[in-house]
């Protein structure tokens, strides 16, 4: 069934109305969806890379939007959280992500956010927690906009075969980001 799913969102790619696919699919991706938006984004911005930076831009405004519903699922509505999160597999770590999350929530989301791990697990557990909105809202943006549009980059400038080395060494690249954005922020201390 996840394989016709996934073929299902693939095939949206090709739609007339793939745009607006692409934001419901990330939208929905960040609250309960399994299916991560760049099956679409890939294909999208290899057929029309001079729209690639356009399409990163809907993925990460609806991926935010839906990383807010998710938040507010699991700050309201705990009980759906919490069976959202053991439909996933996740009901068993509980207590383990919160003493993660009440450490280092702010890098829990932002690692998170930027490997193929489902976001919706980040997004409910951060409203489960009560995590900070605001500052959950920011680091959404930082995260899921760093993703696509790194995505949007790679297919824009080495197209299929640069896609294929990026899921190979997913973890290196992962790094190399997580690297540069605790650089930016020291930098940010240093400069305030």
């Amino acid at each position: 069934m996840l394989r016709k799913l996934y073929d299902w969102v693939f095939s949206l790619a090709r739609h007339r109305h793939a745009t607006r696919s692409l934001a419901a699919v990330s939208f929905a991706e960040s609250a309960f969806f399994p299916i991560p938006p760049d099956v679409m984004l890939a294909p999208m911005v290899l057929a029309r890379p001079d729209r690639a930076y356009f399409y990163a831009t809907v993925c990460t405004v609806a991926s935010v939007l839906g990383g807010l519903l998710g938040y507010l699922i699991g700050y309201f509505l705990e009980p759906l959280g919490l069976w959202l999160l053991a439909t996933m597999g996740k009901a068993d770590t509980f207590e383990t992500s919160k003493a993660l999350f009440q450490e280092h929530g702010e890098w829990v989301i932002l690692i998170k956010g930027l490997t193929p791990i489902p976001f919706k697990l980040i997004t409910i557990s951060a409203g489960i927690f009560k995590f900070n909105l605001a500052l959950f809202i920011a680091l959404c943006v930082v995260t899921r906009g760093a993703r696509f549009f790194l995505v949007a980059f790679v297919l824009k400038t080495w197209g299929p075969r640069m896609l294929e080395v990026v899921e190979k060494r997913l973890t290196l690249f992962t790094v190399l980001l997580l690297v540069i954005f605790v650089l930016g922020f020291v930098a940010v201390r240093f400069i305030h």
